[in-house]
């Protein structure tokens, strides 16, 4: 099996451990983005994948490539050119004091990308999954023609699509979003998100209280049915986070086909980046399918694996497969294992 992702690399400057930005004289650096974390885990658990984006043609970007290449992703597609490197600057809260993005990816070499620059027949062949969020056509009115243009394609060449809606309020508004996702949802088979995303993506509003762990499984049942019968996707799956602190999360997840609903067991998480999590979730998700799980060890494996991640520095997903599983049908006690 084959998946193609696609969207935009980006530069990640954090704060050391969880001092405040420039409280220190450096920056810790490493590549990232939704896209291409999904693409990293899925190679990680021996997936074939490839990332599709336009990088700017210079040694930063290259070097974007080559982190990319040591998790064996395909980025033979990538294509360089004008424009810049997206990036964004991390904060991580701790306890009472949350943490902060601070994005700088005006101009980058996606977000002026044309649609020329990417023959998606050719991109295709051979794949049998195609993968993108709801961040690329947020970057630019070129980036929503690009990705209309790739599912479009992949719908017609019978590939499986997948969508993580992923609502940013700091890159467009609610209105715009809704304009444009509710187009691309309709070549969507597999949709992804929370009940921030359902309402500020989709315009679907679900009465929720996560600030205090107060979830309304119900809510989220009748917001699935309803994009899957607005939409047509056969599958909806929704994160569930209870934000006790910056630091403590309550992690679980559900998913809905067509005939039944999946509530997943729930995960303590003590939190050391959870930058990335719902990308690994993702991909945790997309795997179980991929490999034929049933509904239920599909959602307990897309938690179990991101719950993980959200223990890890950095964005990319490093667990393997027997990661996760060991967590999965385990205790999750924390023990040394020797």
């Amino acid at each position: 099996m084959r998946v193609i992702t696609f969207g935009e690399l980006l530069l990640r400057l954090s704060a050391p451990g969880y001092n405040k930005l420039f409280q220190r004289g450096s920056l810790d650096c490493t590549f990232c983005g939704g896209e291409a974390n999904v693409a990293v885990s899925l190679s990680n658990f021996g997936i074939d994948s490839a990332f599709i984006t336009k990088l700017p043609n210079n040694d930063v970007g290259h070097a974007a490539e080559r982190a990319l290449n040591e998790f064996k992703v395909d980025t033979s597609r990538i294509c360089c050119g004008e424009g810049r490197m997206g990036l964004y600057y991390l904060e991580k809260g701790a306890s009472q004091r949350p943490s902060k993005i601070i994005y700088d990816r005006v101009n980058s070499a996606i977000s002026i990308a044309s649609i020329k620059d990417f023959d998606w027949n050719s991109i295709f062949e051979g794949a049998d999954w195609f993968h993108f969020t709801g961040i690329d056509p947020a970057l630019s009115q070129s980036m929503f023609e690009i990705t209309l243009e790739a599912c479009k394609v992949a719908k017609a060449k019978g590939l499986t699509v997948s969508c993580d809606l992923n609502y940013r309020k700091k890159l467009w508004s609610s209105e715009n979003a809704q304009k444009a996702m509710k187009v691309l949802l309709e070549y969507v088979d597999v949709c992804i998100g929370n009940e921030e995303d359902a309402q500020m993506a989709l315009g679907i509003q679900i009465e929720n209280d996560v600030e205090n762990a107060n979830l309304n499984i119900d809510g989220y049942k009748k917001i699935a049915e309803k994009i899957q019968k607005e939409y047509g996707c056969k599958y909806v799956a929704f994160t569930l986070r209870e934000s006790y602190s910056a630091s403590m999360n309550g992690w679980s997840a559900v998913l809905c086909d067509s005939k039944s609903f999946y509530l997943s067991k729930k995960y303590e998480i003590q939190l050391v980046d959870r930058v990335g999590g719902g990308d690994s979730f993702a991909a945790g998700l997309i795997y179980g399918l991929i490999t034929k799980m049933n509904n239920q060890q599909a959602i307990e494996f897309a938690v179990a694996a991101s719950c993980l991640k959200q223990t890890i520095e950095g964005d990319f997903n490093r667990c393997s497969v027997e990661d996760v599983l060991t967590l999965m049908n385990g205790s999750g006690n924390g023990r040394v294992q020797r």
